[in-house]
């Protein structure tokens, strides 16, 4: 099951409007500008959608990674509006990015993530247009948009150059973070099932042929945040379910291992008996969200909307 895709069968929130107590409509806290092309890839735009407050602006801006099963489709976005995910955060005042770094259909692990980190560097160059502050971009992600989200933060943590790939904060929802350990397997890009498949295509999308068994781990420690942390990697929020039968909740607790390991503060919520996802999901969206004020302070910077 796709991320959030148990939320459309018992979660039918509008995709425009919410509902009050009364079951009236109401406007939703943010506009969308649809399809800003963010980078070119072969000839190709890559693609985001910028979700801006309507209440006023805080100062600051999250990074979404819209994937579910390494695809970027659009569905994927209509996904999170059903899990409040922008209605949240912008009610917080964040400036949303969700970017869409293409699917696995065409493009390996690491390649989806250098196309993250474009989108990372687009909103800093652009940061002035949103009047958000470049050096305080939060970074968020679920399950396959959680693991880019986590990769790119530990490759990027601690350049904070102009116009680098870096964040301040990341928070996720059941990435998988280990391929080398996915809940007790290796997995095995030799081999002929579901899994085997998946590995070839995020590792190795030039084949594995001729590969010896060193190369193979390299190979797939190179897409696996937990083995790629460092001390300088910012802090982690990770949000997980505590009966996930998709992503096993041992990849959260492997990632925030590693983290402590080398001094990196992080933090693990378990749903209990939530799944991948849960009905229930944007309560936790709201837990992340006051998590983002605190690490970037933007609670202290609210400003009033453009035009005031």
């Amino acid at each position: 099951m796709n991320p959030f895709q148990m939320i459309l069968a018992t979660c039918c929130l509008p995709l425009v409007a919410a509902q009050d107590s009364s079951g009236s409509e109401v406007a939703l806290p943010y506009h969308v500008k649809t399809n800003v092309v963010y980078a070119e890839v072969h000839g190709v735009g890559l693609l985001m959608d910028v979700f801006t407050p309507v209440h006023g602006n805080n100062g600051h801006a999250i990074v979404e990674v819209t994937s579910g099963a390494w695809h970027s489709d659009r569905d994927k976005l209509d996904d999170l509006k059903k899990a409040r995910v922008f209605e949240i955060l912008c009610g917080h005042g964040y400036t949303v990015f969700a970017i869409r770094p293409g699917s696995i259909t065409k493009f390996g692990a690491l390649e989806m993530v250098d196309h993250v980190e474009r989108g990372i560097r687009w909103v800093k160059a652009n940061s002035q247009d949103y009047e958000i502050d470049p050096d305080k971009l939060g970074l968020m992600g679920a399950s396959a948009g959680g693991h880019l989200a986590c990769l790119v933060a530990v490759t990027n943590g601690g350049r904070m150059e102009k116009n680098d790939s870096s964040v301040a904060a990341v928070g996720v929802f059941f990435p998988p973070t280990d391929f080398l350990d996915y809940g007790g397997v290796r997995l095995d890009p030799h081999s002929a099932g579901r899994l085997g498949e998946l590995i070839r295509a995020l590792a190795f999308p030039a084949g594995v042929d001729g590969l010896d068994d060193e190369q193979v781990k390299q190979g797939i420690t190179a897409i696996s945040p937990a083995r790629r942390v460092t001390k300088v990697a910012p802090p982690f929020l990770l949000i997980h379910g505590g009966l996930d039968l998709l992503v096993p909740l041992q990849q959260s607790r492997t990632m925030v291992a590693a983290l402590k390991d080398k001094g990196v503060p992080a933090q693990l919520i378990i749903k209990k008996g939530g799944g991948h996802p849960w009905p229930t999901v944007y309560e936790e969206v709201t837990v992340l969200a006051d998590w983002f004020d605190r690490q970037l302070d933007a609670n202290k910077r609210r400003t009033l909307p453009r035009g005031s």
